[in-house]
């Protein structure tokens, strides 16, 4: 599998060979889906509590007689079924949202994910990235330059100054290769791998 290479303009000088078992896979949405949704899911935290009906301040005593009001039987205020009464099955802090995903089926999901930008467009090789000074403006002057704005750039190290330079930047993540998750690698329309991170992404994922 060919992939683009590019200069500083944004202009493709070569092809690069990449692995067809990372950048050659048939697309499998269902797949990607899995590996998106898991991450989401294992990224939240059980913060959210309810109260159950033995939680709640009310009176324990019962409303009214069982019989002879006309009325339904009720046995105390806290019922689910009256307004204020707790709830029937309530959110805990202690809920667990992780979703459990094999280290393989990871693994065929990235490669998805990464012959699916490929095939569209999407994915770019640069030699190296780098800039001389930890400043946003020449980060984002060398974007503009090579005609990218929303893009996630993969190293194979992060640089200091690359990495200073992006966090004012909304549109641009730097991230190693091992930081390259499912959803920013489907979230961003660009995609942009250094040469040394492209080997250790087919060391990784192969």
């Amino acid at each position: 599998m060919d992939l683009q290479l590019i200069n500083d303009k944004g202009e493709a000088t070569a092809s690069v060979a990449g692995s067809d078992a990372v950048f050659g896979r048939t697309y499998n949405e269902a797949l990607v889906h899995q590996l998106v949704t898991a991450y989401l899911a294992n990224g939240r935290s059980g913060t959210r509590a309810q109260l159950g009906r033995s939680d709640v301040n009310k009176s324990t005593a019962k409303p009214w007689r069982q019989k002879g009001t006309g009325r339904a039987r009720a046995g105390r205020a806290s019922s689910p079924l009256w307004r204020g009464g707790g709830k029937i099955f309530p959110s805990s802090p202690e809920e667990n949202f992780t979703h459990k995903v094999n280290r393989k089926v990871y693994r065929a999901g990235i490669a998805t994910i990464l012959s699916q930008l490929v095939r569209e467009g999407r994915l770019k090789v640069v030699e190296d990235f780098a800039i001389d000074a930890p400043k946003t403006k020449l980060l984002a002057t060398k974007l503009k330059g090579m005609g990218l704005e929303r893009v996630l750039i993969v190293t194979d190290n992060v640089d200091e100054n690359l990495l200073l330079s992006s966090r004012n930047l909304v549109n641009v993540e730097v991230v190693n290769v091992h930081q390259a998750d499912p959803v920013s690698l489907v979230g961003f329309p660009q995609v942009l791998v250094t040469r040394a991170a492209l080997a250790k992404i087919e060391e990784a994922y192969a």
